[in-house]
């Protein structure tokens, strides 16, 4: 799990952290590494330990076991205060009866910042966040999405060694949750911050990480680029997770160079896998065949998304999912399909690790 540069400098790491309460263990011996300037995304579903590990890293939560550094100085027994960091939380945490500058700058006034320099960072981040014309109004005068501005803008004048964001979208609609993101996206590169940023959405995971960590029942699943996550995933979980819609995970069997799937026979430079295995296609790597297809779709549904239509069919007993062009309309019932075999990722169906990627 560590970075192979190991001259990179390292934002963050942790090394063989453990997080129990009484018997329960919630974190399972982590080990994570970041660069510095890295936006590094830790995801997974709710449960998975995610907003666990980003309180053991500001020190809101104490570990159990292993050690944290930051900036390459154990702070594994420092406090918040001491650990350089800044926070943004979900909730925003904004001081009601002070002003968008008060709330932004009150880290430094009770720090003793002088008055002239404090204003001048004040209006200096204001202006990055585009907030510099709402400094005198108060939070409830804001909307939701201008109050996580100014929540950002909090922790962006302390000028931190990492930030870290919890969930910082999860209470804004749909579509402020998608300008919000590229006002984040637009911040990490104009700072270069180096940012740890938790969400249970994958969507935001793939678009502003620059690593991603996948979680699960507080174990790491894998750790890797977006396009390695999203093109080789480690498991199963990872396929199933990692994508909007999800991985199609079909069940196959492996015989003498040939892949079974349902009635298709397929095949393969494969070798060395075992008999029982699942075929992972993506919807977009669907196709409709213009020769020889791999499977004849009978669809149960067509979704009309607008720009996309997704046709699900039964194949070897499980729902499979294909996205096709918008206003796709079939001449018939039954959609002749291939799919892109060198996208395609085989996994164990016992063990459910990934054994290769393309057929």
């Amino acid at each position: 799990m560590a970075l192979d540069d190991t001259d990179t400098p390292l934002a963050l790491s942790v090394r063989g952290l453990r997080k129990t309460y009484g018997a329960v263990e919630v974190l399972h011996d982590l080990d994570i590494d970041m660069a510095e300037g890295e936006f590094l995304v830790l995801v997974g579903p709710s449960g998975c330990g995610k907003s666990t590990l980003l309180n053991c890293i500001a020190g809101l939560e104490e570990i159990s076991s292993g050690q944290l550094f930051i900036g390459g100085r154990d702070v594994t027994q420092e406090p918040p205060k001491d650990r350089d960091i800044a926070m943004v939380f979900q909730s925003y945490a904004l001081y009601p009866t002070m002003s968008v500058g008060e709330n932004i700058g009150f880290g430094m006034k009770i720090r003793g910042m002088p008055k002239a320099k404090m204003q001048q960072k004040i209006i200096s981040v204001a202006e990055l966040l585009q907030i510099d014309h709402l400094l005198e109004r108060k939070p409830s005068q804001l909307s939701g999405g201008q109050r996580q501005r100014v929540a950002m803008g909090r922790a962006l004048v302390r000028d931190p060694r990492l930030f870290l964001f919890d969930e910082p979208l999860s209470n804004l609609d749909a579509k402020l949750r998608v300008e919000m993101r590229a006002e984040i996206k637009r911040l990490y590169m104009q700072t270069g911050a180096s940012i740890v940023y938790v969400t249970h959405d994958q969507v935001e995971a793939m678009t502003l990480a620059s690593r991603i960590v996948v979680l699960k029942g507080g174990h790491v699943q894998q750790i890797g680029t977006p396009t390695e996550i999203y093109d080789m995933p480690a498991n199963t979980f990872v396929a199933d997770f990692m994508g909007s819609p999800p991985m199609n995970l079909i069940p196959a069997t492996f015989a003498d160079g040939h892949l079974q799937i349902g009635d298709s026979r397929i095949a393969t430079s494969l070798s060395n896998v075992p008999q029982d295995v699942l075929v992972g296609v993506r919807p977009e790597h669907f196709s409709v065949a213009e020769e020889s297809a791999l499977v004849e779709a009978n669809p149960s549904m067509m979704e009309d998304t607008g720009s996309d239509t997704f046709l699900t069919f039964e194949w070897a007993g499980v729902d499979v999912l294909a996205r096709m062009p918008a206003r796709f309309a079939p001449g018939s019932n039954r959609v002749p399909l291939s799919f892109d075999r060198g996208c395609a990722t085989v996994f164990d169906a016992d063990t459910q690790v990934r054994l290769a990627t393309g057929l």
